[in-house]
């Protein structure tokens, strides 16, 4: 599906019923499933990372497929390797197999887990033979993907020695292991949390009532469309003091216009003139954020440095590349350095025809370059169904705010569209 995009004829006014957070969802799921609750917990999110989740916490089947989930990929790993009794082959999507997993394998094996590659060293597909872990100490990079420690940290409790982890090196995506660490608690599990070292001791989770709270990392978007389009947007489920560390994208945002007014479980975007004229950010901590601010920066023109982004090379797609290839589109000179910084000093080209988005079959790219229509009428996004891997409901929700979209294909018969 290719969409043309326009933008709302009258100011933007939204209300918004944002999706319930996958990240909490996922982990709520596999906490759960390790409770022995046979019931599930409450709603969660619906989209296609925790579909799969549910299918394969629900299905006896000995094959799994999660698809494109790399969320669903280490949590089940570390799931089914603590499953004693259990044999599954767990696989994806092309573009799985070539997401690197040795690092959460590796730890995992010093834990006594019994898991073997199906096809290529280091990467899915995976044959694992689920037994009681052992445990101890060991060590884990803490620079790769918070997820292979949060992966570790919630079947701990289960092995025979419990878990002393030291994580090494600089932490990123610190908010969703203290997060992982948060949801244990609420189901009975205690840990300690000190100098890069968790500690973990054998006990048993408690099957409790659990409620998802609505998604930081969608909401992330609407941000990006208030601050577009000097509109009002309110975005309802939403708490202040989140565990979700994207909830940090109403600090972020204050730097580029936009105000958050919190009302219980709503928040209230208002524009605001403060704009900073130029952005320096240290994203290891909120990764998902960066395609959000990079757009909103550049169309803006704000110059920035943006650092921390060493685990978008190894998302649903390589970020820094697609984010410098589609910005481009739009005269934007991104550069990249050490492959882990995004940097943009100002530097535009002139551009001749309206842009096509490829999206890379990553949905945090669509849901960022949609928004560009208010600025530019009649942008293509190719592919958009990818949003329904976070959020579905999305192309929904702004047709509802106003948004308004053509086949791609179809001429564009306004006057209104000049991308020189």
């Amino acid at each position: 599906m290719n969409l043309r995009i326009f933008p709302p004829e009258e100011m933007l006014d939204a209300n918004v019923k944002l999706p319930l957070s996958k990240s909490i969802s996922n982990r709520a799921l596999i906490i759960n499933a390790l409770s022995g609750r046979s019931q599930s917990i409450g709603p969660v999110a619906k989209c296609d990372d925790t579909d799969v989740m549910v299918t394969a916490l629900t299905s006896d089947s000995d094959c799994v497929n999660i698809g494109a989930a790399g969320t669903a990929m280490r949590f089940l790993t570390a799931f089914f390797a603590s499953q004693e009794h259990r044999t599954v082959t767990i696989d994806g999507t092309e573009r799985m197999r070539h997401r690197p997993i040795k690092a959460l394998v590796d730890a995992l094996r010093n834990c006594g887990a019994d898991i073997e590659y199906a096809n290529e060293e280091g990467f899915p597909p995976l044959h694992i033979n689920g037994r009681r872990l052992q445990g101890g100490k060991i060590s884990l990079s803490a620079s790769i993907s918070s997820q292979y420690i949060s992966a570790i940290l919630m079947i701990a409790p289960m092995m025979e020695q419990g878990i002393e982890l030291t994580l090494e090196g600089d932490i990123i995506s610190r908010p969703y292991i203290e997060m992982t660490l948060s949801l244990m608690k609420q189901w009975g599990v205690e840990s300690t949390f000190s100098n890069n070292v968790i500690t973990i001791k054998p006990q048993r989770y408690n099957a409790i009532d659990f409620t998802v709270e609505a998604d930081w990392s969608a909401a992330s978007y609407w941000y990006e469309i208030a601050a577009l389009s000097s509109g009002f947007v309110s975005l309802n489920g939403l708490y202040n003091n989140s565990d979700q560390g994207d909830s940090n994208i109403a600090t972020f945002m204050e730097c580029l216009g936009v105000i958050t007014e919190f009302e219980d479980d709503v928040v209230n975007l208002q524009p605001s003139p403060e704009i900073s004229p130029r952005l320096n950010l240290d994203l290891s901590d909120q990764p998902d954020l960066a395609q959000t601010i990079v757009v909103t920066s550049c169309m803006l023109g704000i110059p920035f440095h943006l650092t921390g982004l060493s685990t978008l090379k190894i998302k649903e797609t390589d970020r820094l590349e697609a984010l410098r290839t589609e910005m481009r589109k739009m005269g934007f000179v991104l550069e990249i350095e050490r492959d882990s910084q995004l940097i943009w000093e100002g530097v535009r080209v002139p551009i001749s025809q309206m842009p096509v988005f490829e999206t890379y079959e990553d949905h945090r790219m669509a849901m960022a370059l949609a928004p560009i229509a208010l600025m530019l009428p009649g942008i293509v996004i190719n592919n958009a169904e990818v949003v329904s891997k976070s959020y579905p409901e999305y192309w929904q929700h702004l047709q509802e705010a106003g948004f308004r979209f053509a086949d791609a294909d179809a001429p564009i018969t306004t006057d209104e569209q000049d991308p020189s």
